[in-house]
């Protein structure tokens, strides 16, 4: 059964700017934590990252599974879908960036996970809890250190 949370932080950055970087991907492993590779396989007509495979740490081993980004709400909006994944069997998610009303963004991020290996819920939901977290706070610093409101 798919798992679905929400958590928000607000970055000290336009929306324009947290979007940049989340829209970024290659350079993911630079600053996201437990990224360890990407390759973009597939681009859209706007040179943007379509489909993107990544490698990353997760429960102790390495794991990959591919993406395919949509760009329909963007700058607002960048969701995905995963299309294959050897530990997950559903990766989808979104990042919605909103000003916050102080030259901030109000950042959300949404992530539907569904494990191939049946875990009890309270580990699934702790594993996912720690991967939003991590990725928001890296992205955070990220933005805050390399790009000014």
């Amino acid at each position: 059964m798919a798992e679905q949370a929400t958590e928000r932080m607000v970055v000290s950055a336009a929306p324009a700017a947290c979007y940049e970087v989340v829209g970024d991907v290659e350079r993911y492993p630079s600053w996201a934590a437990d990224v360890k590779t990407v390759h973009v396989q597939e681009r859209d007509d706007e040179g943007r990252p379509k489909l993107v495979t990544f490698r990353a740490a997760a429960f102790g081993r390495s794991t990959s599974y591919t993406l395919a980004y949509d760009y329909s709400a963007a700058p607002r909006v960048l969701a995905w879908r995963q299309i294959a994944g050897d530990l997950t069997s559903k990766l989808d998610g979104s990042y919605t960036f909103e000003p916050s009303g102080d030259g901030g963004t109000d950042i959300s991020y949404t992530l539907d996970v569904e494990l191939r290996v049946p875990l009890p819920g309270f580990i699934k939901r702790r594993a996912q809890s720690r991967i939003m977290h991590i990725a928001l706070a890296s992205l955070k610093s990220r933005v805050e250190s390399t790009i000014t409101t």
